[in-house]
């Protein structure tokens, strides 16, 4: 080819940003999920929240595999090893989208791993600022995670970590002159670029979403450890992903982010509605010094649903793209002069009318009493354009096999059929809903999803109507 401090102030405050939100109609989930926080690239979030009543449901594990597993005392010093682990941990959650401004959701990292009691915990986030209706812009986002702490002896805190796993190590502090390290509760702010992908004809059409944020909790405690952190940030994080579209149905999403300890790739193949992924967890470790100091390898399996939709699935697609509006015309021939002075014939003359192309776009011509349609400055023939292989800018269905055999075309998985003659229609009560085989299709500019009628170009100016075959027989 788009602080309130009481309770009544709060509501308020909400169903403003609700009410300011426009509902995105076309359920777009082109954010992968993440290890286990809803929305966002490998592991941090990114200011994007899901669609309105959208569900996704995620499962992801890693592979912790060192030779020796530390053991860690009472004032957070290694004081011995236990000896090789190999482990493979997972987590399953589920995230909703609300009124296109709030992603809530919940979480369980394990259920009595060894005598750790049930680690829960949930999540939400705020869209403050959205990107534009085509979904390219700036956008700012606030949120929390919170999880629940292992119970090995209820006389020692111990406390979740940035793994989410079960680790009798990892207390919320380590006696006098240390720190608490705080993480139950994490609160963040991230702001992220969404940008539309240039042309080229080396990749598909793609996009890139760009974040940066801040975060206390899981974000930052535990710095001081050396077993638990390489390198420190402050609480600073960041991501970026790259949105590659493979096919109409199909979204490939290449990730990397900081989550103010580790450095994390992951590739996710968003395939109609299952998000199927693969992960490089803590590239920025070359050896097994810890479970938390080591690279590890995931995985990731993930639903997303869209009940506003007949289909209940959900669409990942990327920001809107332009339509070229282009007419290709003859240049009008150059001027001559002759010895002789003569008189130019007067140009044909016909009835001016409009007609609309494949593109969207409005054009006038004129049709002479004996049918002849002439176009352009010199008011030339179409029948000698037509020879001469210059076409009218746009995709027509006249000549594809489908069209001339009268074969149903299928759109967002709902068969339609010819209905009725060849008809001509304005292209201002028409809007571009998606494409068949190439060709453009239209719908009605104040028809309601799912569309019962869609409109498809025969040739310039000349349309056919399909109607949805469950529509009709039902």
């Amino acid at each position: 080819m788009r602080i309130v401090r009481s309770a009544t102030g709060w509501t308020t405050a909400l169903a403003v940003l609700f009410a300011a939100a426009p509902l995105q109609a076309q359920y777009s989930t082109k954010m992968p999920s993440t290890l286990r926080w809803g929305s966002g690239h490998v592991d941090v979030p990114s200011a994007s929240v899901l669609p309105h009543m959208a569900i996704t449901g995620t499962y992801s594990g890693f592979l912790v595999n060192i030779d020796d597993n530390l053991i860690i005392g009472g004032n957070g010093r290694i004081i011995g090893r236990s000896g090789r682990l190999k482990k493979w941990y997972s987590d399953a959650s589920v995230a909703f989208g609300l009124f296109d401004r709030a992603e809530v959701g919940a979480i369980v990292h394990s259920l009595d791993d060894n005598g750790s009691g049930n680690l829960i915990g949930g999540f939400g986030q705020l869209a403050l600022l959205r990107p534009a209706d085509n979904g390219a812009g700036i956008g700012l986002s606030i949120g929390t995670r919170y999880s629940t702490s292992p119970k090995y002896d209820e006389s020692i805190n111990y406390a979740p970590n940035r793994l989410g796993i079960p680790d009798p190590n990892f207390r919320q502090g380590y006696g006098p002159g240390t720190a608490d390290t705080d993480t139950n509760l994490s609160s963040y702010a991230v702001a992220s670029a969404f940008l539309r992908g240039g042309e080229s004809d080396l990749i598909p059409d793609h996009d890139f979403t760009f974040s940066v944020g801040w975060g206390n909790g899981v974000f930052q405690g535990g710095d001081y450890l050396p077993w638990y952190s390489y390198a420190d940030s402050e609480g600073f994080f960041g991501g970026a992903t790259l949105h590659l579209k493979m096919s109409d149905r199909t979204l490939l999403n290449l990730s990397g982010d900081w989550n103010g300890f580790d450095t994390n790739l992951g590739a996710q193949l968003d395939f109609h509605h299952w998000r199927l992924g693969l992960h490089y967890l803590g590239t920025n470790y070359f050896d097994d010094f810890s479970m938390y100091r080591s690279p590890k390898f995931g995985a990731l399996a993930s639903l997303a649903l869209c009940p506003g939709r007949e289909s209940l699935l959900c669409h990942a697609q990327l920001i809107e793209r332009p339509v070229a509006d282009t007419i290709r015309l003859p240049a009008p021939a150059p001027d001559t002069i002759t010895i002789t002075r003569e008189v130019a014939a007067p140009l044909p003359t016909g009835q001016a009318t409009s007609i609309c192309l494949a593109t969207g776009e409005t054009i006038q011509v004129l049709v002479t009493a004996q049918g002849d349609t002439l176009v352009g400055p010199a008011r030339t023939s179409i029948r000698l354009l037509r020879q001469a292989g210059v076409v009218f800018a746009g995709e027509y269905a006249q000549g594809r096999t489908w069209f001339d055999q009268d074969q149903p075309i299928t759109f967002e998985e709902r068969p339609y059929q010819k209905s009725g003659g060849e008809i001509r229609l304005n292209c201002p009560d028409l809007v571009r809903v998606g494409e068949y085989q190439g060709v453009p299709l239209f719908a009605m500019r104040n028809a309601t999803q799912p569309y019962t009628q869609l409109y498809v170009p025969v040739r310039p100016g000349v349309w056919q109507m399909y109607e949805n075959l469950r529509a009709t027989r039902g």
